[in-house]
């Protein structure tokens, strides 16, 4: 079963996190790399089921984007049941994300 990605806001994503796993990334639209990257989410999420995947744009969600921490874009994080496991930032392959979502 695949998941589906999705665009939420900061009060979405601070319920989602503390339901199980998401995998968030946070981004901006004017952003190369953000955009090869989302490229690379959706082909992982037609072959995985056990992370939800959100996308956060930068620039509407400037509180979440303090809250968290979030410095720069894109900008993966990966929770589990409401805390942070792994901080990835920039364009990333396949397979690393693969690795931080199943470790």
């Amino acid at each position: 079963m695949a998941v589906t990605m999705r665009e939420v806001n900061g009060e979405e994503l601070d319920a989602l996190i503390q339901q199980g796993k998401v995998l968030a990334d946070f981004y901006s639209k004017t952003c190369g790399p953000c955009k090869m990257l989302s490229f690379v989410l959706k082909d992982i999420a037609k072959s995985i089921d056990e992370i939800e995947i959100v996308t956060i744009d930068f620039d509407n969600n400037k509180e979440t984007i303090e809250k968290y921490g979030v410095e720069g874009y894109p900008t993966l994080v990966l929770f589990n049941n409401g805390q942070e496991i792994q901080r990835t930032k920039g364009l990333q392959q396949k397979p690393v994300i693969l690795k931080m979502i199943t470790a």
